[in-house]
């Protein structure tokens, strides 16, 4: 329930609504509009390469050295984002915090990136849709991204004066999200909302467990 609802103080109750989908409660990183259904990457980790492997020294004896190591690493971020590209992955869902040489080249190649997607975040859209997040590419630019999810809509949301990405999934079973926009003169109003509601919604799940068991 927590993932499925928006609480948003400072609008009358009645601003309250049903959307489809879910809200994610952060803006994005980087945003690219684009039409029709598009595929989704869920990652964990700094998509920018490492330049060495854990636990090994790297020496760098020169500037020069140093500038040809981040062009190496400018080089790979361009080769991957064009490769999401050709396998019309446009956006990335992302739990942990991108660079800005990502940020800069996921909006060159049209790829979205919304990311601090929290484990809960991750966890949901994993399960509405099958997908679960992706290993790093390593050293394999032309492995295809099999695990992706369909996207049907991508869009920012203002909620008050929040902006937030509102993103619609197309389910591998019969749940369907829905997210609740709860809206309140205070946040007080709106906890007091949000847990009734939530109350009630255990309170059904526990009626119809009881009556198909």
């Amino acid at each position: 329930f927590a993932e499925l609802h928006a609480a948003v103080p400072g609008l009358p109750l009645a601003s309250s609504r049903v959307l489809p989908g879910i809200v994610l409660r952060r803006d994005f990183a980087a945003y690219c509009p684009t039409d029709g259904e598009l595929r989704a990457l869920l990652v964990t980790e700094p998509l920018r390469p490492p330049l060495t492997a854990p636990g090994v020294e790297f020496v760098v004896d020169s500037e020069g050295q140093y500038q040809s190591s981040l062009r190496w690493i400018t080089r790979r971020i361009e080769a991957l984002m064009k490769h999401l590209q050709s396998n019309n992955v446009k956006l990335l869902l992302s739990s942990a915090k991108q660079e800005e040489v990502v940020i800069y080249y996921a909006k060159l190649y049209g790829v979205s990136v919304v990311e601090c997607l929290s484990s809960e975040e991750m966890a949901l859209i994993s399960e509405i849709t099958g997908v679960s997040p992706y290993a790093s590419f390593g050293d394999d630019m032309d492995r295809e991204a099999t695990e992706t999810a369909v996207v049907t809509f991508c869009q920012p949301l203002l909620l008050a004066s929040k902006r937030c990405v509102h993103i619609g999934f197309t389910g591998v079973c019969a749940f369907q999200p829905h997210c609740l926009i709860l809206c309140g003169p205070v946040d007080g109003v709106n906890e007091q909302h949000a847990a009734a509601l939530q109350e009630a919604f255990t309170m059904l799940q526990q009626l119809f467990k009881t009556v198909y068991q």
